[in-house]
């Protein structure tokens, strides 16, 4: 029975920080190699924040790019479509940007990469709780 007991706990606090870990998404974009993380998991309704990790082929940080957030939820009967955009800024070898998901639900996120006149991007979905 204490043996049960032990168990119990630690598969309670694996779990505990296993849920408290960002959302992340690992996804190639053009030549980058990107790393999006929003520091809830899930995202919630409301303001998120959100870090991108943009690295070259040689595994290098790429810091002369500009990074821009683009999401969005589709319309729905009685609903429009909801389209929001926000720029993400350099900090250290990172771009962070916040973002604010207006209602639960799926949302879809892209993020455009532009540096020396091309432009690279990724997709994904979310659903803010």
């Amino acid at each position: 029975m204490k043996k049960l007991a032990v168990l119990t706990l630690i598969l309670l606090f694996m779990a505990g920080i296993a849920y408290a870990k960002d959302y992340e998404v690992k996804k190639k974009a053009g030549e980058f190699d990107v790393t999006v993380k929003i520091d809830k998991n899930p995202p919630i309704v409301g303001d998120n924040n959100v870090t991108v990790e943009v690295k070259d082929a040689s595994g290098k940080y790429v810091t002369d790019a500009k990074v821009k957030i683009e999401y969005s939820m589709p319309a729905m009967p009685g609903m429009p479509a909801m389209n929001y955009k926000t720029d993400a800024e350099l900090k250290g070898s990172e771009y962070k940007a916040k973002i604010n998901f207006a209602m639960s639900g799926a949302w879809n996120v892209a993020v455009k990469i532009t540096r020396g006149g091309k432009t690279a991007s990724l997709k994904f979905n979310v659903d803010a709780r």
